[in-house]
């Protein structure tokens, strides 16, 4: 018999405060909803769980961003629907100037309806605008590297040991953005022995028509040492172009570079080819006709790939849809409460 300690009431109150924990937890789970309220509840399951809420989260803001680039391409569309239509409206002018029976007078009043319709194409392009982006004047690309051969090369090709050859390599190469164009020189003498080196390495600025680059007394020299050789000087030239403009992302998934691009031309006058084009005479007429065939062309292929890339989008929102769905019901089975057994 033990007279200061009751075991059995102490056997009864820890019971009696582990049903109260289980109770209040139970309570807890039946009032939230979750099985895992607290990292304690199931570290484990709350990790995978966050995980998976994250991902639910970013496709469901990937759908929404999808549907924004849709509102985009539309807008983008609808006003390259509108230049259809003038480019439509100038091609049947110039074929109504392009007939005999129109006098000089005529034809002046046909041109000026012509120019203001090509005016009006110019001022699309320009002021064509989603969220402030304007759309239509190129700014949406992809920025891309590429080789390029020098279009021409001119300068001392050829001299002997023991004599000089003086003068300027003057290369041309198309035009470009941060242009950069190398020149190597290689000799070799009579044995067969040759030195290479490179001469130069200039950045080019931006040009409009071409990109034309002077090497001017590169100081380029060779020693034969001693041996009575003749040989050749060869120059040759690479150029690498890096064209870069503001690209169009997509961001169409939940995680890091899960992107569409899209890339939209310049659609002004200058750009489809009809901008100093006139319907003055018989043969300004015809020309402008061919001319605009080609703009429409240029037209119908951007509209073209602005559906292509809306269908895309379109169904991405619905497999972005239904991953949503499904994650969301892995996650619940993951983290939801079972009121059956939490009861």
């Amino acid at each position: 018999m033990r007279i200061n300690h009751n075991i059995a009431a102490l056997n009864t109150h820890r019971q009696l405060n582990s049903a109260t924990a289980g109770q209040m937890k139970s309570m807890e789970k039946l009032s939230s909803g979750l099985r895992i309220n607290r990292a304690g509840d199931d570290a484990a399951g709350l990790a995978i769980s966050e995980k998976m809420r994250a991902q639910v989260r970013g496709l469901d803001q990937a759908s929404r961003n999808a549907q924004d680039g849709i509102s985009l391409i539309q807008t983008a569309e609808g006003a390259l629907n509108e230049t259809h239509d003038i480019l439509q409206r100038m091609r049947e002018l110039s074929v109504q100037s392009a007939n005999e029976t129109n006098t000089a007078d005529d034809r002046g009043a046909l041109d000026k309806e012509f120019q203001q319709l090509k005016n009006e194409v110019t001022r699309i392009a320009d002021q064509t605008q989603f969220n402030t982006k304007t759309l239509l004047k190129g700014g949406f690309g992809a920025t891309s590297t590429a080789g390029a051969e020098i279009v021409a090369a001119s300068g001392v090709t050829d001299y002997n040991v023991g004599g000089s050859g003086v003068g300027d390599i003057v290369l041309t190469s198309a035009a470009g953005t941060n242009s950069g164009v190398m020149l190597t020189a290689t000799f070799t003498d009579a044995a067969g022995n040759s030195t290479t080196q490179v001469l130069d390495d200039v950045a080019v600025p931006t040009g409009t028509d071409s990109n034309t680059i002077s090497f001017d007394k590169l100081g380029f020299s060779f020693t034969a040492n001693n041996a009575l050789a003749s040989g050749s000087f060869g120059g040759g030239a690479d150029s690498t172009i890096t064209v870069s403009a503001t690209a169009a992302k997509f961001q169409i998934g939940a995680n890091k570079d899960q992107t569409i691009d899209l890339s939209i031309n310049n659609m002004d006058a200058n750009a489809l080819g009809v901008s100093g084009n006139d319907i003055l005479s018989k043969d300004k007429a015809q020309a402008s006709v061919e001319a605009l065939d080609n703009a429409i062309k240029s037209v119908s292929t951007e509209r073209a790939n602005l559906g292509s890339v809306q269908n895309r989008l379109e169904h991405t929102i619905n497999n972005l849809n239904t991953s949503s769905e499904n994650l969301t019901a892995a996650e619940s089975r993951v983290r939801d409460v079972d009121y059956v057994l939490a009861a």
